[in-house]
């Protein structure tokens, strides 16, 4: 064979295009050797005429802006002390995790709290403990902005300490715990407590619990609806205004649904009078179907569903399942909720729900892939978090009319069953 036809043979290395010319590949990643070049020239080039502006004294070069420098200046108000809560977000809360609390602010504010959203809040870590029911959730409420709630069992009984008088107190983490436990103190981190506030707390409910109204399976929905008129009776008997959650909840007929029933001092109670022939007991499959009835309602009556999500935890999953339920179990056209405003200290990169990102809910048909612009995680903690986004809610938007989504259970049931009947 001649030197001429060995050279005309190739094998398929050999044919393929050179790297830099790779199919769907830029020459920097294939390992070229060549930079693509800025659209102002190459960096040297730029170098030598930046030096010869300054030297000439000439302004900055001015030329059409990347697309990605069209965000606001950063060019904050000078703090003076005379701010508001509006004025240090809007104008000082510009980079990092402030910026994404300040994104959270506004699209809680601009776009959640529209006539037409139906606001659903889940609660994990120890909130009430610090007075977080009081301070923000129950303005929050009767504002009209948190129309449903998931929490845990043990925030809501925790706030039922402060509606029935008991007292909750400032310490400090570093104390040694076995002194606080010779002293009959409890704590939550750098919350104490008597001891005795358990045992009260325990009495009041199992007292409650064996009332006729509870002898029977219930959703968690109804269970709270119930324990919240006794509490409110308690905090009217001793004269000391409005301190629970629970209490306001019933007023403002506002449903909360835990996802644990058993996971709390409540259900621990519950299930203690239970050994007694006590017939109260919680329904889970009622507050599955509740409260997707809740999200298919706000959707069907020509709305959004957003959720507002503190922590993470099986609450949040019991709000974003509501979808899934919707979609996958029920097989209802529908297509996940609208907006998604979470504060979490939990990594997305360990698996967890909690750190969940709203895009990995997409896949799950948890959120409307057409709204995932509308969704903002800040990394925070809830207690500096929540304050604030209450804050600038109250003072930018006015009050929404209550939906009093409890009295309307039946009616959101039925249409819930109506479609799924439609479906088979």
């Amino acid at each position: 064979m001649t030197a001429r036809k060995r050279s005309a043979k190739r094998t398929p290395l050999e044919s393929a295009p050179p790297p830099e010319r790779a199919i769907g590949m830029k020459a920097s990643r294939v390992g070229s050797t060549v930079s693509r070049a800025s659209p102002a020239g190459p960096k040297s080039v730029q170098k030598r005429a930046a030096e010869a502006r300054e030297q000439a004294g000439a302004s900055h070069l001015q030329r059409p802006a990347s697309r990605f420098l069209r965000g606001g200046r950063i060019d904050p108000r000078r703090i003076d002390g005379r701010e508001r809560t509006t004025d240090l977000v809007d104008g000082t809360f510009l980079a990092y995790n402030a910026g994404r609390l300040r994104e959270a602010c506004q699209l809680f504010a601009e776009k959640m709290l529209e006539p037409d959203v139906t606001v659903g809040l889940t609660m994990t870590g120890a909130l009430t403990p610090a007075g977080l029911g009081m301070a923000a959730i129950i303005p929050l409420i009767e504002a009209g902005f948190v129309d449903w709630i998931i929490s845990t069992g043990a925030n809501l009984y925790h706030d039922t300490h402060f509606g029935l008088g008991l007292s909750m107190h400032r310490g400090n983490s570093q104390t040694s715990d076995i002194v606080l436990r010779e002293e009959g103190v409890v704590r939550i981190f750098d919350v104490f407590f008597d001891y005795d506030v358990l045992l009260s707390t325990d009495a009041f409910f199992r007292t409650v619990i064996q009332g006729r109204e509870f002898q029977r399976t219930m959703s968690s929905a109804e269970f709270h609806y119930l324990c919240g008129k006794y509490v409110r009776q308690r905090e009217r008997l001793l004269g000391i205004g409005e301190k629970s959650l629970l209490s306001a909840a019933y007023r403002c007929d506002v449903p909360i649904y835990t996802s644990s029933p058993g996971d709390s001092s409540i259900g621990m109670n519950v299930a203690a009078l239970a050994l007694d022939g006590n017939q109260c007991g919680f329904d889970t499959n009622a507050d599955v179907n509740e409260t997707a009835s809740i999200v298919l309602g706000a959707k069907r009556g020509g709305g959004k569903s957003a959720v507002f999500i503190l922590g993470g935890g099986s609450p949040k999953n019991f709000a974003l399942q509501t979808e899934p339920q919707i979609q996958e179990v029920l097989g209802i056209d529908e297509k996940g909720h609208d907006y998604f405003l979470q504060v979490t200290d939990a990594r997305p990169d360990t698996g967890g729900l909690s750190g969940a990102t709203p895009a990995e809910a997409v896949s799950w048909g948890k959120i409307d892939p057409d709204r995932l612009p509308d969704a903002v995680v800040a990394y925070l903690d809830s207690t500096v978090a929540l304050p604030i986004l209450a804050s600038y809610a109250l003072a930018k938007r006015k009050k929404r009319p209550l939906r009093r989504l409890y009295r309307r259970r039946t009616e959101l049931m039925e249409r819930l069953r109506s479609e799924y009947d439609s479906t088979r």
